[in-house]
């Protein structure tokens, strides 16, 4: 039985008493969330107690997913599971690994075997890859492989997974029609459209999406039904295709529910900033509250190398409106394979855009998290500071430790003026 099927059948699993419990809410609350298909708990039905139940959704804290994975020029298993670590330590909540090089299998393998995060895998790129290694084109894939490849993840205990089940051939005449600037940025939706074009068919994951319900109902691992039209660059930002794809994406999100499969919506990309909080609130509408995972959004193009501080900002506001999952962007985005300090610099990044849409959504605990760093801060109490900071170790007590001559109640920026020390004296008199 998936989570939602129970939920809808008024039982609170294990794994939603654990996600409450982390939380801080009533089970029967999450339970009914779920329910309704407005939260989702990732949980392959494979995975032990190990694994860390992590619900996403209405409500709850705004969770961070940091994407690892080999890539054709670099596999290298060890580097994987170094990031993993890196990812685990500096916070998120949970990982996707989107390796296309190397033996993926065992990658995947090896990544389940390493965290205790809820793990998502593209089987799209797994498809890409094998076919390659035996010479062939993707192209050239049968829909059966497609298929035996998701449910391979499916068994190794793959929590959620990215499949682009709206790139249709409706969506591509919408893409060609209007024109774009950089036309399809997703390697998935990429993939999936030169399959259609040389077929003359339509997307196998739209097409026998009821295939992919049955393998979801098997297994209980989460769709995140990827947005492999979503835009690359501003100009391109909320057009017919990408919209096109976005409605697609509800309409299967409801069948999945109907049937008992749990789903999530992945959306954009790059966004202006004026643009942000408009697109989640009209996914929201169209999907019924289906929960919302956004890669940043990035909300300027001309920031190689600070791409995670770009996409921090756009999923600030993406936050704030109600997206309720954000993949972290690093600062190799654009550039390169994330090394372990991107992977930590991306994930920080997005906990603390996180945190923001928290406070201004009014999270249970998010507001009194600042609270808690101000009270700190007005007695000079610096263990206590760097003990709430986001990134505790390396941005804050690191910082303190090394400044010159600090005394122990200020700080090298203000010493002897510091404000809070004036103002208490002035205030007193």
């Amino acid at each position: 039985m998936t989570q939602l099927k129970a939920a809808a059948e008024g039982c609170i699993t294990t794994e939603m008493e654990r996600a409450a419990a982390a939380e801080k809410l009533p089970a029967e609350t999450l339970r009914a969330d779920i329910a309704e298909g407005v939260t989702v708990l990732p949980f392959n039905n494979k995975l032990s107690e190990r694994v860390r139940a992590v619900a996403i959704g209405k409500g709850l804290r705004t969770k961070v997913n940091a994407n690892i994975g080999s890539s054709r020029d670099h596999a290298d298993v060890s580097l994987e599971l170094c990031k993993a670590r890196v990812a685990e330590e500096a916070g998120a909540d949970a990982l996707m690994d989107l390796s296309t090089g190397g033996d993926l299998h065992a990658i995947r393998k090896a990544i389940l075997a390493e965290t205790s995060l809820p793990l998502g895998t593209v089987p799209v790129y797994e498809v890409a890859a094998r076919v390659e290694d035996e010479g062939r084109e993707f192209e050239d894939t049968s829909v059966d492989e497609m298929f035996d490849i998701v449910e391979g993840h499916a068994r190794d205990g793959v929590s959620f997974m990215t499949l682009h089940a709206g790139v249709t051939r409706h969506a591509i005449e919408r893409l060609k029609s209007q024109g774009r600037e950089l036309d399809i940025v997703s390697r998935g939706g990429a993939l999936m459209a030169g399959w259609m074009a040389r077929r003359k068919a339509e997307n196998p994951f739209f097409e026998h999406f009821e295939r992919l319900i049955d393998l979801a109902l098997t297994h209980d691992f989460t769709f995140s039904l990827g947005d492999g039209l979503r835009p690359g660059c501003l100009a391109d930002a909320n057009d017919r295709a990408q919209i096109t794809e976005l409605l697609t994406l509800a309409e299967l999100a409801k069948r999945a529910r109907q049937r008992g499969a749990q789903v999530m919506l992945e959306g954009p990309g790059h966004v202006p900033l004026n643009a942000v909080a408009e697109h989640i609130r009209f996914q929201k509408a169209v999907s019924g509250g289906a929960p919302f995972y956004t890669l940043g959004p990035l909300v300027t193009d001309v920031a190689p190398g600070y791409d995670h501080i770009t996409a921090a900002i756009g999923g600030a506001v993406a936050a704030a409106a109600g997206v309720d999952f954000l993949c972290y962007v690093t600062p190799a985005e654009h550039l390169s394979l994330p090394g372990p300090e991107d992977v930590r610099l991306g994930v920080i990044a997005s906990r603390i855009a996180a945190h923001a849409g928290d406070v201004a959504k009014g999270v249970a605990g998010a507001a009194e998290w600042d609270l808690e760093m101000s009270r700190a801060r007005r007695s000079f109490d610096w263990q206590r500071q760097s003990d709430l900071a986001v990134d505790p170790a390396e941005a804050a007590r690191r910082r303190r430790e090394n400044a010159p001559q600090v005394e122990a109640d200020t700080c090298t920026m203000c010493s002897n003026l510091c404000a809070i020390k004036l103002s208490e004296k002035a205030l007193a008199d």
